[in-house]
């Protein structure tokens, strides 16, 4: 008996790869390597470099490596510590308080006995529609004590306060970017809103849950994603604060040219300081980074 020989096994076929996902991909990495990590690399070179001028005034330029040196005199700097801690408690309260009224404002459109749905939703976004610099000028009639109404009204009622003063200066600006932005952080909360299916809701109303219930234990937990986006943008945004204390410079003595980590790599470039403002610029970067980056890691561990 002759003994049988097994049949070959059919080759397997190798996935083909295809070029789809990168097409779909390229909208967004093309602009983010053109407009983000290349500037980012050239702030970085441009950091480990100086320009040392050679026979006086007149003399000639020339650029040489300088190492670690630009970081070491930011680090040093007296500035760079200050300006980073008060952009950080502006962060730890604007933000807050910005998501808190994006996510009421969210809610309240979303609920079902909210009418003109589409007219609020306009109206809401419309501060974040004007250009950065109109609304921190328009802002800045209503703190400026000699024009402003709002200053007279809380003087008739006893209340004394400069908006424009050392005190309050910070969280005048504050109160800018919390009423640009809140419009358009509730759109984000709102467009997840609209994903949460509807059956779910109306179980939880034929179960007698009221609507604060459903609110607190249903949609917050679902459009937790959305929440920990915003976050992650408004930290992004809070550490690039640079229009609104820049207009603010110009009517009051309490913005100073280093105010904020921005403003004084501004001033620093502005100064001829190239190297040094581009140190600055990368140690921001990074210092947004890690902060991002441990809001995500903290969010995701309560999650889980």
């Amino acid at each position: 008996m002759t003994p049988t020989t097994a049949a070959p096994a059919p080759a397997r076929r190798r996935p083909r790869r295809t070029l789809a996902p990168y097409a779909f991909l390229a909208p967004f990495l093309i602009p983010f390597v053109l407009f983000t990590l290349v500037p980012v690399g050239y702030a970085f070179w441009q950091s480990l470099h100086k320009t040392e001028r050679t026979g006086g005034t007149f003399g000639k330029t020339q650029t040489v490596f300088a190492g670690f040196d630009q970081y070491t005199r930011v680090l040093q700097a007296d500035y760079f510590a200050e300006s980073l801690l008060r952009v950080l408690g502006f962060a730890l309260v604007q933000i807050p308080v910005m998501l808190l009224l994006s996510l009421v404002l969210a809610l309240l459109l979303d609920s079902a006995v909210a009418r003109a749905k589409k007219f609020f939703r306009l109206v809401y976004f419309v501060p974040y529609g004007i250009p950065g610099v109109v609304a921190a000028l328009m802002w800045a009639f209503l703190y400026d004590p000699r024009l402003s109404p709002v200053v007279d009204l809380l003087r008739n009622v006893g209340a004394d306060v400069d908006l424009l003063g050392p005190d309050a200066i910070l969280w005048s600006i504050a109160n800018v970017v919390t009423w640009t932005y809140t419009g358009y952080n509730m759109l984000i909360i709102y467009a997840a809103l609209q994903a949460v299916p509807s059956d779910i809701g109306e179980a939880a109303r034929v179960d007698g849950a009221s609507a604060w219930t459903i609110a607190l234990r249903i949609k917050i937990p679902i459009i937790r994603p959305a929440l920990v986006l915003t976050g992650v943008f408004s930290i992004i945004g809070s550490f690039q604060l640079f229009t609104e204390p820049q207009v603010f410079r110009s009517i009051s003595t309490s913005v100073t040219s280093t105010y904020t980590p921005n403003i004084a790599a501004y001033s620093l470039a502005s100064g001829d300081s190239y190297s040094e403002a581009a140190a600055l610029s990368v140690v921001l970067a990074l210092v947004t980074f890690v902060l991002s980056f441990a809001f995500l890691r903290f969010t995701s561990r309560r999650q889980g």
